[in-house]
């Protein structure tokens, strides 16, 4: 039996349904779902889908088709034939198609569409009785077949790579708009039939003279012109720029959908529109959307026209004016709303959805899961759960890791803004503050973002070629569009700082100059936006973190962390860090780096102090420094202690190179000089001793400790005495002492013995019985792992330093990376940074024969990971599946693991 490659669905039924997402892709699912199933039979135009199968056979086959594929499109093509009573390429009464693309993930505006394909010169005179005589209409959608296929199959899809401005497509254009001018006419509509004649026949002589080929004017070819530019378009550059982006496997291949032609630029009983089932923007449980009278759906989303509200929930600034389709069409609203609601209900989940009125006849083109940034992904989520239509699992699995990140990003100071006059005002199309240097164009964002720099990608309107620029952009300024335009649904996905459709700002790119109410800003001149409200400012305004005051963000991490597993800590260095890190809901400290506290405000005593310690040549000059810079250590240890009051925390004692120490200024030079009594040529002999040729392999970390073990006893004794004094005051501290750099058992040993002398000194110094603490070590070292067993005698708890443990197993140095790791991500030698997220299959394994070998030599060994991996979602599902008991990361990414670490609980206990 042949294999299936085409699934038809209208009339009531389909071949395929919303599982079948990875062989239809996402658009061809949801329409044989909207078609075929039993609760839904929506006015769905019937079609066909060529599965991603196609795609995938298409490159591996020097861009050829399956040998059953042609009689297989030919069945379904006569199947629409007979559900619409029409005929593909009669002269009488045509049938006309959409190809359009559809991945199994969204990829808005990334892939290529055609509409209108069928329509030929023959063909016109059917049309035009379809459409009661109206000739203006069918030459207007012939103009727009002929531009559409010119630039997508003949020009993109051939491969044919036009100088600057000079693609087919800007040639038609230029030429629409001779003709325009001449008429003195603004708007497309103006044009009469003789025009748009005219235009299409000078359209075909302007193609055969650019691409050497007339264009097809017969239906089939048309159809498999269309079929292929899709397929084409999945290795197009914006398709691939997106894809590295998002994170979407080159190897899945899009779906090609074929659908009946439904026009909403029929007249005034006709309209296009885009609509979601709750506001996109911030959650907001309303129906909301926009549409465009007498329009195609391509005019909704380009910011040609502005869209009009379909409801008072719509209605903002930049379009209260214009005429609701509740009011202009009450009936076909109504029906609108009434399919949304199935739609939704149906789904559990907001839809984003497409549809057509073609005179007064409404026609649904297409639902998906709608896109969110992550204030209303957070908020439908919470919302939809006490609506009873999700539970907490579903919730929890819903919100993305970046989704989450957006509600931790700043917000402009609210008292900056109340004190600065707007700019201009837009539509809120992207969540978040954002300042940022004004750039033009794409590349320049992309180039000054490399650059360093923060930039502001302000466009007249945004198109898919647009998408590396905006990636690379703080925020994104349009001068048109409506929020369902290119720009707004891009950067809605990503969570990106956007404001649409800002009608005051008129964008002059020649000049590269932003022209607003009198002022000129230049390229480089400072912006700042307020996406959520849709306000620009000129200049540069302070943010602030707008997390503290999101009941709904507490809320919903309260959830997740009634799922989780895994327990997570934060990496903090000061009192300060570790109460920002309890009100994300860090239950400890997992990584305290004693060396930070001699960095940073009111570090410039302790840090001379600790620099006097370690250009110390004798041990009584190192004693001696030792004693002045106790109390300073024993402060902020004991202040951390009692902001974590009750929770461990995990303090590194002094890990990195001494060098990294010596100062570099002359004045600090000849101070401690002074102090010390020696000469500048003394200290400079003490400090070129310091030097070493691979320092991150030097005298660190336990090495430190074992040649001066006076250092490691007055931190240890810095750490117990100020657990002593906080028991004394009634708190509850958790000290956990970790040893860093240990590559064998006996070194912790030599450590240990400090330990304990010191511990038991120190119950005896504050009359006590018992301090709450372990001692345990750091494991970063290749080798520490492969002897775990041996070390979990000695340690009673493991911490992964992920960071020195992927340098040391790879070779590579995280300092000098930049010379190579960007081109192996580029050649596919490595698919991700290792830096970012954990090698699961090299240092993976070092980790887990670690926690086995280590729970082998220790029955209850506590482990965890203090790398910035024990915030990055991929790699706290992988902690999670190793048994780590939790993981650790900076303040700010706590919100993160914990729904990583939700959601890998509820991720392993499905398999």
């Amino acid at each position: 039996m042949a294999k299936k490659y085409v699934y038809s669905f209208g009339g009531g039924k389909a071949d395929g349904n919303e599982s079948m997402k990875n062989l239809l892709g996402g658009k061809g699912a949801n329409l044989a779902e909207m078609a075929g199933h039993k609760d839904l039979r929506l006015p769905v135009p019937p079609g066909f889908t060529l599965t991603t199968e196609v795609c995938v056979y298409y490159y591996a086959n020097k861009r050829t088709y399956p040998k059953e594929l042609k009689e297989q499109v030919n069945k379904a093509l006569i199947n629409i034939e007979k559900l619409m009573g029409r005929k593909f390429g009669d002269a009488n009464n045509p049938l006309l198609v959409s190809v359009r693309s559809g991945a199994r993930k969204s990829m808005p505006g990334m892939m290529e569409t055609v509409l209108n394909v069928g329509l030929t010169e023959k063909t016109i005179p059917g049309l035009i009785k379809q459409a009661g005589g109206d000739e203006r209409f069918v030459y207007d959608a012939y103009r727009r077949l002929i531009m559409m296929y010119s630039d997508v199959v003949m020009e993109k899809a051939a491969g044919i790579e036009p100088k600057e401005d000079m693609g087919i497509r800007k040639q038609l254009e230029r030429i629409m708009d001779e003709v325009k001018h001449k008429r003195g006419s603004k708007a497309d509509t103006d044009l009469t039939t003789g025009d748009l004649k005219d235009i299409c026949r000078k359209f075909k002589v302007r193609i055969k003279e650019t691409l050497g080929k007339e264009f097809p004017d017969e239906p089939i070819q048309q159809l498999w012109g269309g079929i292929g530019a899709v397929f084409a378009s999945w290795n197009g550059k914006r398709a691939i720029s997106y894809r590295r982006i998002e994170g979407i496997p080159d190897e899945w291949g899009t779906a090609v959908n074929v659908q009946t032609m439904v026009f909403g630029n029929m007249g005034n009983d006709s309209a296009t529109g885009v609509a979601f089932t709750r506001n996109p923007g911030n959650g907001d449980a309303h129906f909301y959307g926009e549409y465009l009278i007498n329009a195609q759906g391509e005019d909704v989303v380009a910011g040609i026209r502005t869209p009009a509200p379909i409801n008072s929930f719509s209605q903002s600034a930049h379009n209260k004016d214009l005429v609701t389709l509740e009011k202009a069409m009450p009936k076909i609203y109504q029906e609108l709303f009434v399919i949304q609601k199935r739609l939704e209900k149906h789904y559990r989940d907001m839809q984003d959805i497409e549809f057509t009125i073609e005179k007064g006849r409404l026609f649904m083109l297409q639902c998906r899961i709608g896109k969110r940034n992550g204030p209303a992904a957070v908020r439908m989520c919470m919302d939809m759960l006490k609506e009873k239509l999700i539970k907490k699992e579903e919730a929890v699995m819903r919100v993305t890791p970046g989704q989450l990140d957006e509600l931790l990003h700043p917000i402009i100071d609210p008292k900056a803004e109340a004190v600065n006059k707007p700019l201009a005002k837009g539509l809120p199309a992207g969540p978040g503050g954002a300042y940022g240097q004004i750039v033009f164009t794409a590349n320049d964002a992309v180039t000054w973002t490399k650059e360093g720099k923060k930039v502001i990608l302000v466009r007249e309107e945004t198109n898919p070629e647009d998408v590396e620029g905006m990636r690379a952009a703080q925020a994104i300024l349009t001068a048109r569009g409506g929020m369902t335009s290119h720009a707004a649904l891009v950067a809605r996905g990503w969570g990106k700082c956007c404001i649409v459709g800002c009608g005051a700002i008129h964008v002059d790119l020649n000049n590269k100059k932003l022209n607003v109410d009198g002022k000129s800003l230049k390229e480089g001149d400072w912006i700042t936006l307020n996406g959520t409200k849709g306000i620009a400012y000129e200049g540069k305004l302070p943010m602030m973190d707008a997390s503290e005051e999101n009941s709904m963000l507490t809320a919903f991490l309260k959830i997740c962390g009634s799922i989780k597993k895994l327990g997570i800590r934060t990496n903090a260095d000061t009192p300060e860090d570790a109460a920002k890190a309890r009100q994300f809901g860090a239950e400890g400290i997992g990584l305290f780096r004693t060396e930070h506290m001699f960095y940073g405000k009111g570090a410039d005593e302790p840090l001379f102090l600790l620099r006097k310690m370690i250009i110390s040549k004798t041990l009584e000059e190192r004693n001696k420094a030792i004693e002045e810079l106790f109390p300073y250590v024993k402060k902020d240890i004991k202040g951390t202690l009692a902001a974590m009051d009750g929770y461990p925390v995990v303090i590194r004692l002094l890990d990195p190179p001494l060098h990294e120490f010596v100062p570099r200024e002359a004045a600090k030079l000849e101070e401690l000089a002074r102090d010390l009594n020696i000469s500048m040529e003394e200290l400079s002999q003490r400090a070129n001793n310091l030097h070493e040729s691979n320092p991150m392999m030097g005298h660190r970390g336990v090495r430190l400790g074992v040649t001066y073990p006076e250092v490691s006893a007055m931190q240890i004794r810095a750490i117990l005495e100020g657990a002593a004094e906080l028991l004394k005051e009634g708190k509850k501290p958790y000290p956990e002492i970790m040893v860093p750099v240990v590559c064998d058992v006996k070194e912790l040993d030599d450590q240990l013995a400090i330990y304990k002398q010191i511990y038991a000194e120190t119950l005896k110094k504050y009359g006590l019985k018992k301090i709450k603490a372990m001692f345990g070590t750091m494991i970063e070292i290749p080798r520490a792992s492969l002897v775990a067993d041996k070390i979990a005698k000695t340690a009673e708890f493991f911490s992964f330093g992920t960071n020195d443990l992927t340098q040391m197993g790879f070779g590579f140095s995280r300092d000098d990376i930049g010379g190579f790791l960007p081109e192996y991500m580029k050649k596919g030698i490595l698919t991700e940074d290792p830096f970012q997220s954990i090698d699961q299959e090299g240092i993976g394994q070092l980790i887990q024969i670690g926690i086995e070998r280590g729970r082998k030599g220790r029955k209850g060994l506590e482990v965890g990971i203090c790398g910035e991996h024990g915030g990055e979602p991929k790699s706290v599902e992988f902690c999670h599946k190793v048994g780590m008991d939790y993981v650790s990361c900076s303040p700010f990414r706590v919100p993160i693991a914990k729904l990583a670490a939700a959601q890998a609980a509820l991720k392993n206990k499905k398999k």
